[in-house]
């Protein structure tokens, strides 16, 4: 089964595909959709090649430094696995949503880079290994959001560097903490032999986590990198840049150092709430509707860290659907975001008004993508809440019922923007303005909108892969 060769593949292949497709930058896109149907086929044999205790499947080890416990460690279990179908998922849908972006040969170019360090990010178990690959990540969404972003693209792009890189600077030096204090750089051998953790060392790696999820007070440079990048990367930034900083939180902090978690829950807990609820009563007050959406995905995100601080099966495992379910929900309200922007050339839905008539079927897609972002039952956002809300409970208590407020604040700002955007009098604005949309465009939206629905419906297959995850905290 390959293993290096997914991560450093297509970091040696993105320079080939540029230079060979400048003449013809069509042949850019095919190749990064080939790539990634190959990378989701390729995930997916990993899942059922995964050892029926839930255990980890080891891939190899490579680039050992001998002495000081250094290689490039490779192996999976559930969860990584489950990430790594996410991103190959989107990456495909995110082809389809940018089919007729400018530029295609950088573009797909950097696409496919991409994939290299994401795949790193959750295929290898050596904390520094980890830490490059996170890093590396930042490399092709600077240029694809400062190239193709906004008019503000720079100052997003540099705001989303220097936040990023001060959360990992954090998460760096935990990790030497924790290799000064166990000699050892694998996780598998670091969670073995550190009995007792000290709370700096939590600290220090639960700040690293939490910007890049984000969590509040880190969540400030979301909102100005959605806006300013195209809605095809907004897709990356929310559905899988973020569940990097879920998954990091998981597995190196909860997994890691459970005790310390369990301890420390009521905090991860409090800055979760807060999130949500600080989060959704900015999309309240904003008129912005790409802001909207980016609050709505910061809020979404708080009800994540609020399931992973009960370190338990059930709130593990809810956590895992909601974030898979974010990613699918939030996904197409982005990119129809950026479309109605790019249609007609404002942002807030003052100015907008009457689209359902112009753009039905896009507009549908919306308003579904919107009702399972406040839980309407039927969709997979109602599954997600719901489990979360209910192992909270288990865990912490019959107050913490009170994150259902959540969901009413989502469904004020979800039907106020679908009223004053799509339902309100065509605008002057939304009557000139063409919504004709590509075939590849739409074809992904309606892959969400089934998304949505059928794991709405049926849950079970990511419950199912959620029990192989999350099988030592007391499941299966």
């Amino acid at each position: 089964m390959m293993s290096v060769e997914l991560i450093f593949g297509p970091m040696l292949l993105a320079p080939f595909v540029y230079f060979l497709s400048k003449g013809t930058e069509w042949v850019a896109k095919w190749i990064a959709l080939a790539l990634f149907v190959g990378l989701l086929g390729i995930s997916l044999e990993m899942y059922h090649a995964l050892p029926a205790d839930g255990g980890f499947l080891f891939l190899g080890e490579f680039l050992r430094v001998p002495g000081i416990d250094y290689a490039l460690t490779l192996q999976v279990d559930a969860l990584s696995v489950i990430m790594l179908i996410l991103t190959a998922s989107l990456s495909i849908l995110v082809v389809f949503s940018s089919w007729n972006e400018k530029h295609q040969a950088a573009y797909f170019s950097l696409l496919i880079f991409f994939a290299g360090p994401i795949f790193g990010v959750f295929m290898t178990t050596n904390l520094l290994w980890f830490f490059i690959f996170w890093e590396m990540v930042l490399i092709p969404m600077l240029f694809l959001i400062g190239y193709w972003g906004g008019e503000k693209r720079v100052y997003a792009t540099i705001k989303y560097f220097l936040y990023a890189h001060f959360g990992s600077m954090f998460m760096l030096v935990g990790f030497f903490l924790i290799y000064k204090q166990t000699g050892h750089w694998d996780f598998m051998t670091v969670k073995e032999v550190m009995i007792t953790t000290p709370a700096l060392i939590w600290w220090l790696m639960f700040v690293g986590f939490a910007v890049e999820m984000p969590l509040f007070p880190f969540h400030t440079w979301l909102p100005d990198a959605h806006v300013e990048a195209p809605g095809s990367i907004s897709v990356l930034l929310a559905g899988v840049l973020l569940k990097m900083g879920a998954y990091g939180l998981i597995r190196f902090v909860i997994e890691m150092m459970p005790t310390e978690s369990r301890h420390f829950a009521i905090y991860i807990v409090i800055i979760g709430l807060t999130t949500t609820f600080f989060a959704g009563m900015l999309a309240i007050y904003e008129k912005h509707i790409k802001k909207i959406v980016a609050y709505s995905s910061i809020s979404h995100m708080g009800l994540v860290a609020v399931a992973i601080a009960t370190t338990t099966y059930d709130g593990l495992s809810a956590a895992l659907y909601e974030m898979i379910g974010h990613a699918i929900v939030i996904s197409p309200l982005f990119i129809i975001a950026g479309w109605l922007h790019h249609k007609t050339h404002t942002w807030y839905v003052d100015e907008m008004g009457g689209i359902m008539q112009k753009a039905p079927y896009v507009s549908a897609i919306f308003v579904l993508a919107g009702m399972a972002a406040l839980g309407l039952p039927g969709t997979m956002g109602f599954v997600g809440e719901l489990t979360i809300i209910v192992s909270a409970i288990k865990a912490f208590g019959p107050w913490i019922a009170i994150i259902a407020v959540g969901s009413l604040i989502t469904a004020g700002y979800v039907i106020w923007a679908v009223r004053r955007a799509l339902h309100a009098e065509i605008s002057p604005i939304v009557a000139k303005s063409n919504f004709d949309m590509g075939g590849f465009e739409f074809m992904a939206l309606v892959v969400f909108a089934f998304f949505i629905i059928f794991f709405g419906v049926y849950p079970q297959p990511i419950f199912d892969m959620a029990n192989n995850a999350f099988a030592m905290f007391g499941g299966m």
